[in-house]
């Protein structure tokens, strides 16, 4: 086995659970958390779910390259929030000029410039999304 691979342990009821690796010269930092009653139940139920220790489901919890914060994940509601308002003042916009053209017969001269805003929209949307995936923007 690599350093990175875990060993067989037996966990309390029986069930197996992976341990990890010692380390050459072992591991010299430790960190104490305070927990509210609620927050140790979750985290415990967690971890208990996943078949380790609550330490351990902390450490890979928190280097997890896709993990997310709850701030992070705040700031991304706000960013959706903030963009489904934009794309509902475009889409009322839209719906005034298609009605004006459909009144006069003509296309108003600001269609333009609310379908750049479309476009500007739909790509802030793209990128919130790409931000939360990790896929990448399509080119449009």
């Amino acid at each position: 086995m690599s350093d990175g691979e875990a060993e067989s342990g037996v966990k309390d009821g029986g069930r197996r659970a992976a341990r990890q690796r010692r380390q050459p010269g072992g591991r010299s930092y430790k960190h104490t958390v305070r927990l509210s009653e609620q927050e140790q139940l979750h985290i415990a139920a967690r971890a208990m779910g996943a078949g380790v220790s609550v330490p351990r489901l902390l450490v890979e919890s928190a280097l997890a390259g896709d993990a997310q914060t709850a701030s992070e994940r705040r700031a991304l509601v706000a960013e959706f929030l903030g963009t489904r308002r934009l794309l509902a003042a475009v889409s009322n916009n839209v719906n005034q000029l298609a009605a004006a053209a459909n009144a006069t017969g003509e296309v108003p001269p600001e269609l333009n410039a609310t379908l750049h805003a479309v476009a500007r929209v739909t790509a802030r949307l793209d990128a919130v999304v790409a931000d939360l995936t990790g896929v990448p923007q399509r080119k449009r």
